[in-house]
């Protein structure tokens, strides 16, 4: 019993000492039919480049949060 309680233990304490995964979004998806996209290009370009002879399309990624989209800050005078 005291060895389970050990590992409890140390497994907690190395979860708690595990730093938190920094998920990034980007900006560009390849489409390739109805069911398959992979939204993992950094530019148009590479969306393009990995595109081009297999088929398929680019676009935006719907869940990318882009510049334009930030709320603008509002200026008091």
């Amino acid at each position: 019993m005291k060895k389970w309680i050990g590992i409890g233990v140390v497994l907690t304490a190395m979860m708690a000492g595990a730093p938190e995964s920094q998920a990034r979004t980007y900006p560009w998806c390849a489409v390739y039919d109805w069911s398959t996209r992979n939204c993992g290009f950094v530019s148009f370009q590479q969306c393009q480049a990995t595109v081009s002879g297999v088929g398929g399309f680019c676009q935006r990624n719907p869940f990318a949060a882009r510049a334009d989209d930030r709320p603008r800050r509002r200026h008091y005078r």
